[in-house]
Order: structure tokens, then sequence, then C-alpha cells
């Protein structure tokens, strides 16, 4: 089962969380997931949570800034909670809403660089803001430490960084967002909008790809 450790919900490694016959799984998906690792409702508790967290922090007017495709059921729930919800002080949060999309591109001597979707424009827009980037999983961190850096040459107020899932793996640089659903452990997990190539995005649970499911949807391109 799923234990906390610190502030994060920590998912255990080698070990089938819930009976899959437990959960509904679209049809099509028959065989193609192992196991649920975070049912639907837990995700959608910890990201409440999450809010409330976000909420405690900020008084003035926030960029939520949504990373294309995968963090968008994310960002449109945590969205949702943070509209329902007020601060300590009694009062709506003013939101704003913005969309990116993030390439990685690297090589042998540099630790990467990063070509975003925003016109120069729109970068000029966030100077002086607070900005919170909205991400479905931080894996090795690399992407993400790169967009940070280039975020900071338009003198953001603030920026800070949700993930919902944290992968534990050696391939990591460290980066540790401030606001984090779960760890997860080394494996290729699909559901609530996490894909392999292009499927399981209609999947509300967070589950194991079956071996029968990765050759299923395997990709040559």
């Amino acid at each position: 089962m799923a234990s906390e450790k610190g502030d994060w919900i920590f998912v255990k490694e080698n070990e089938k969380n819930y009976n899959i016959e437990h959960f509904v799984i679209p049809e099509h998906y028959e065989g193609d997931v192992s196991n649920v690792l975070i049912p639907h409702g837990l995700i959608l508790d910890r990201i409440e949570k999450l809010a409330r967290q976000i909420l405690s922090q900020y008084t003035d007017r926030l960029v939520v800034c949504c990373v294309l495709k995968g963090g968008h059921q994310f960002f449109a729930d945590l969205v949702g909670f943070l509209k329902k919800y007020t601060t300590k002080e009694g009062k709506h949060l003013p939101i704003a809403l913005d969309f990116i999309r993030v390439k990685s591109y690297e090589n042998d001597t540099s630790s990467g660089s990063v070509h975003i979707s925003m016109s120069e424009k729109e970068l000029k827009a966030l100077k002086g803001r607070d900005v919170l980037i909205v991400e479905d999983i931080i894996d090795t961190g690399r992407t993400m430490v790169a967009l940070l850096d280039h975020l900071k040459k338009y003198e953001l107020k603030s920026i800070k960084v949700a993930s919902l899932f944290v992968k534990r793996t050696h391939l990591s640089n460290g980066f540790t967002p401030e606001y984090v659903g779960f760890s997860v452990p080394d494996v290729f997990i699909v559901g609530y909008c996490l894909d392999y190539n292009d499927y399981f995005r209609d999947l509300d649970h967070v589950c194991s790809i079956s071996p029968a499911g990765q050759k299923k949807y395997f990709s040559v391109d």
C-alpha cells in the first residue's frame, strides 16, 4: 500500500498495491495494465490537499501554467480546487491560466537546452508575476531545470513547480518541486493522462503497464 513520506505520499516498489479486479478499467485496456498503483479517488484527494497548501502561500494574483500534454488533467483538477477554496484571509485567489509545450534537446557536453512554445511577448508579460508551473511527472528533472533557468531571465516575482508525481530514479539530477503529490517507483506508469505512445490518457487510475500492453502499443517510429 501507499505510505506517507514527509509531505509526499510514497508509493512502494515491487508491490501490487491494489487488486485490479476491484476497479473499473476501460474494456479496451483489458490485459494491458498489471495493477492499480494509485486509484483515481486518492489522486483527487491528494490534489485537493496540494491546492490548500498552495492557497496558504499566495495572496496576489497567481499565474498557473500547465505543461502540455500530460499535465492537463492535473492542471484542470488543481485549478478547480484553487477556485473552490479561499486563502487564509478568507478571499478567493485571483488566478490567470497559461499553457506551454516544452521540448528538451541534450548532447554529450550539455546539461540540456529547452525550446518552449510561448512567444517572447508572452514570456515578457510574466515579469513581476508569481508563476506556478504544473507538470504531471518529474523524471530526470533535466527538462524542468532547463525550463526554470530559461524563465528566470524574464524577472518573475517568483516561480514554483507543482508536480503530481516524482519518479525515484538513479537518473534524477536531484531537482525537487515545491509541491509534490506522490513519489513513485522507477517503473513505467500510465493513466491519469500519463501515456504510453499516446495511449492510456483516458484511464482514470494510475497503473503499471503490463508486458502485453507494452508489446501491443509499442511504436517503431
